[in-house]
């Protein structure tokens, strides 16, 4: 038998950062959402939910690979995803909002897992670069289901250049979730009522901090570690 040390095993290194993962998943998602055009609203929320079915497991699994207790994904991953399979297979949009409230918990967890899992050490790593632009496309979409929940309970929070008076649709919240977060600002969603501009105050405030302390750290420790 050949030696093991002289001749490892192949593994699936692709299986060893979930963070990228995820990170590739999220972004082939925004292609999907691209692609949706002027389709009716029965169409948009299956692809919706459908997406959040892949997405949600793919957030339990990156909290696992880091320190934190995995059950409390599981309890807010679980029923979320009970809660999207029931709005589709009932026609229950209305369980689209206690779905959306239950993932923006799981990717505020998830995200803070991974910052946790970041700051643990003074090594960057491979899995710790994936999980650096993770964590951003996590807190962007737990603002964006936020935002669609606000929405939800607070009729008139958001409006927009295109039709002002109509409620915002996912994509758009997810536009200003990531316009808000990375300080672009674009401005063509805009919050209105009071509920909804503090929760895009708090992600402005994140978006600062995430650079201040995540990205920074990553950058330094990059440079020190080349250095060397």
């Amino acid at each position: 038998m050949p030696d093991t040390a002289l001749f490892p095993r192949p593994r699936w290194r692709a299986f060893r950062h979930p963070s990228g993962w995820l990170l590739a998943v999220q972004l082939l998602s925004l292609l999907l959402y691209a692609q949706l055009g002027d389709v009716d609203t029965q169409d948009r929320r299956v692809l919706f939910s459908a997406i959040a079915l892949v997405v949600v497991p793919l957030a339990v699994w990156v909290v696992r690979r880091s320190p934190s207790v995995n059950w409390i994904a599981w309890l807010l991953a679980a029923p979320a995803i009970a809660l999207s399979v029931s709005a589709i297979a009932f026609d229950r949009p209305d369980l689209v909002v206690w779905s959306s409230l239950l993932e923006s918990a799981l990717y505020f967890y998830a995200a803070g897992s991974l910052i946790s899992y970041m700051l643990h050490d003074h090594v960057v790593t491979t899995d710790e670069l994936y999980a650096s632009g993770a964590t951003f496309t996590l807190v962007a979409w737990a603002f964006a289901y936020a935002y669609l929940v606000c929405q939800s309970w607070y009729p008139g929070s958001f409006t927009g250049a295109v039709d002002p008076e109509r409620p915002r649709v996912w994509l758009e919240l997810l536009f200003l979730s990531v316009s808000t977060l990375s300080g672009v600002g674009n401005g063509d969603i805009v919050p209105m009522l009071p509920q909804a501009r503090v929760l895009v105050m708090l992600e402005q405030m994140a978006g600062v901090g995430y650079i201040a302390i995540v990205v920074s750290r990553v950058i330094g420790l990059s440079i020190v570690r080349r250095r060397e």
